[in-house]
């Protein structure tokens, strides 16, 4: 890992966003932005309603980049990494990877961090924990929770339903196989759910991937979600878009609803790991459909 020069820490651009819900102290931090073809979005959208929408929403008809958000949450004198970002080791995505650099930059030593959280394996919510420097920095007891379901699936990972362009499935298979072989004596695999810390619980939803889960916070009344790869972009005009890489779409869809509808009810906060950072929101229903609301921000 590679943090010169030091001027790096000191960025233009703000790559992380601190709030508390409760007692809870939580810190959003960019990994940065990935490129990716603007059909993946969608790939069960008609052409020019998918075109309709990403002029709509000012984007580029046909690449765009991706956020990538991560999390750090200290409760109960735990301190916990949700997901972990893309990495360094692929060249393709120069602009993410960015955790390592970023987490120094917030004063937060890796060794501090006692309990990792993933939503699921796919490389850019691993990749993080893979930078050798990063993960030599690590603590020897450290555990890492993830769904039983979600490690099971990596043995022998289905790519059949999926819309992705190659070699992305053969990449995130690689990277899971490699994650689990280095990190096998430290996870802490769980079926439904686990409270990880105080206030924290890591829920599986399943759909995106067969143990795609999400984080639940709740301190003091107040709530907030960390949906992983639940809920994207379009998800809230147009929640029944398939994402191409979904691995079960329509349960995927059926999940985006349920957790779509829940948060609007309950009206708590929701980040997500590819809405425009630092991506706190609510959700408002809109007739059949729902409404992105992005929260003040609080400085």
């Amino acid at each position: 890992m590679s943090l010169a020069p030091s001027a790096r820490l000191d960025e233009a651009v703000p790559s992380r966003y601190a709030l508390k819900v409760g007692d809870i102290d939580v810190l959003v931090i960019s990994d940065g932005v990935l490129p990716i073809t603007a059909e993946t979005l969608a790939t069960n959208a008609d052409r020019a309603d998918l075109a309709a929408w990403l002029r709509e929403m000012f984007l580029p008809p046909e690449m765009i980049d991706w956020p990538l958000n991560v999390a750090v949450v200290r409760s109960g004198g735990r301190t916990v990494l949700i997901d972990s970002g893309l990495g360094t080791e692929f060249p393709g995505f120069p602009r993410a990877g960015q955790l390592a650099m970023r987490l120094v930059a917030a004063g937060i030593d890796p060794s501090s961090v006692t309990d990792v959280v993933l939503t699921h394996l796919h490389m850019d919510h691993i990749g993080g924990l893979l930078v050798e420097g990063l993960r030599g920095r690590l603590r020897e007891d450290l555990q890492v929770h993830l769904a039983s379901a979600e490690a099971e699936f990596w043995q022998a990972p289905d790519f059949s339903r999926t819309v992705m362009p190659e070699p992305i499935p053969e990449v995130l298979r690689t990277t899971a196989t490699r994650f689990l072989d280095v990190y096998r004596g430290q996870l802490r695999p769980f079926e439904t759910e686990h409270e990880v810390a105080p206030g924290v619980r890591i829920c599986r939803t399943g759909g995106h991937t067969p143990g795609h889960s999400i984080v639940r916070l709740e301190s003091g009344g107040e709530r907030l979600t960390f949906a992983g790869d639940a809920v994207f972009q379009p998800g809230f005009e147009n929640p029944d878009w398939y994402n191409g890489f979904e691995h079960d779409p329509e349960e995927s869809a059926r999940v985006r609803v349920r957790l779509l509808k829940e948060l609007a009810a309950s009206g708590e906060q929701l980040v997500a790991t590819h809405l425009p950072f630092p991506s706190v929101c609510h959700v408002a229903v809109a007739g059949n459909a729902f409404r992105f609301v992005p929260a003040v921000w609080d400085y």
